[in-house]
């Protein structure tokens, strides 16, 4: 049976950098900062200062690189911009194009700078292609669209966009499926809008957008910040070890379904999504649970989440405190199998060391 979590209040603590003394051959005392990520604070309103004190790039960090990943490291400082515009403006007018101009064994941070409109592909990023960034313009967001279903390719391989590589990001990129929304009781009707089966992947202001089982979230370590997800039933399923930061979550079935449905398959293993900040909203009223039974060990985390009147009432506990806000963050109804955390246990999920965000996380480029 799945064990649902939402915590108690959690505790903001802060965890500096910690100042180590040197002592050189001349007696002199050197300070050396070792560059550390601290916990997301509590207050929506710190979040911007803490995203630009926490999140920095190799650029940025002064020569401290020292946590971060060597052939990360490498990688930042071999940039290669290749530009996709449908007007032929750019060197390819297809994502897919650019995708496979990438060479095996990529050591460079290639930069997929796509432009606006709607690209209808099935996109795949292979294994040996890691540091890929897929760029949009926050104004004008790309959109990267296919219709395959489950019954066409199985659900994991129906993802209009697939990454298998790791140091993936995306920046202002809308990700769809526009297979139509499944009927009640037929089978095989799954598709997914982006399966991301790979570790140390970032995703910055993105939108997910599709009916059933909208973002494969299958392996590997990710970050999500201030993105959107919709969708009807498990629009948010895999056996990642992810923290979605600020991100909005729609519901966009007139009969409730399901959010989360995490596969983790053993007690022992170290997975879970953790939802930190946001809101839920939905077309109905009292239909939508957070999670679903899936697999015997599956985690879930809601922390400070403003929580619409479309959550079913026998969603998760908080322990009664009021970290989770709105009409459906009330306990009256929660089901017996929800485990109710501690604050201590809460707090786990507010340090991003948790994905071992020290060694890989970045924040996006900016490009113009």
């Amino acid at each position: 049976m799945r064990n649902c979590i939402v915590p108690a209040t959690c505790v903001n603590t802060i965890f500096l950098g910690l100042l180590a003394l040197q002592l050189n051959v001349l007696l002199h005392v050197v300070p050396v900062l070792s560059f550390s990520i601290a916990p997301i604070p509590s207050d929506p309103a710190s979040l911007r200062n803490w995203a630009h004190a926490n999140l920095v790039s190799v650029r940025n960090r002064r020569g401290d690189v020292s946590n971060l990943d060597p052939a990360l490291v490498t990688a930042e400082h071999n940039v290669v911009i290749i530009k996709v515009r449908k007007d032929g403006s750019g060197q390819f007018r297809t994502v897919t194009d650019a995708v496979k101009s990438i060479p095996k064994a990529n050591t460079k941070r290639t930069i997929i700078w796509i432009g606006p409109g709607i690209y209808k592909e099935k996109i795949t990023i292979e294994r040996d292609q890691p540091f890929v960034t897929f760029y949009g313009d926050a104004n004008d967001m790309p959109t990267l669209t296919f219709d395959g279903t489950a019954n066409q390719y199985g659900t994991v391989f129906s993802g209009s966009v697939i990454v298998y590589s790791e140091y993936f990001m995306a920046v202002n990129i809308i990700f769809e499926n526009t297979a139509p929304m499944p009927t009640m009781g037929t089978k095989d009707g799954q598709a997914v809008a982006l399966t991301i089966s790979a570790d140390k992947a970032a995703f910055y202001n993105c939108r997910f957008k599709g009916f059933q089982d909208t973002l494969c979230d299958l392996h590997g370590n990710h970050f999500f910040k201030d993105c959107y997800i919709e969708g009807m039933a498990d629009f948010i399923f895999g056996d990642g070890k992810s923290v979605y930061l600020n991100t909005e979550i729609f519901a966009n079935w007139n009969r409730g379904g399901v959010i989360t449905a995490h596969g983790k398959t053993s007690a022992s293993d170290n997975t879970g999504f953790a939802f930190v900040h946001g809101k839920i909203s939905g077309v109905t009223t009292g239909l939508t649970y957070l999670g679903r039974l899936w697999r015997d060990w599956g985690k879930v985390v809601f922390l400070y989440f403003d929580m619409g009147a479309c959550v079913h009432p026998e969603g998760w506990s908080d322990k009664g405190n009021k970290t989770n806000r709105g009409p459906g963050s009330n306990l009256s109804g929660r089901v017996k199998y929800a485990k109710k955390l501690t604050d201590a246990e809460a707090r786990t999920y507010l340090d991003l060391n948790n994905i071992n965000a020290t060694a890989w996380l970045l924040p996006p480029p900016h490009l113009k």
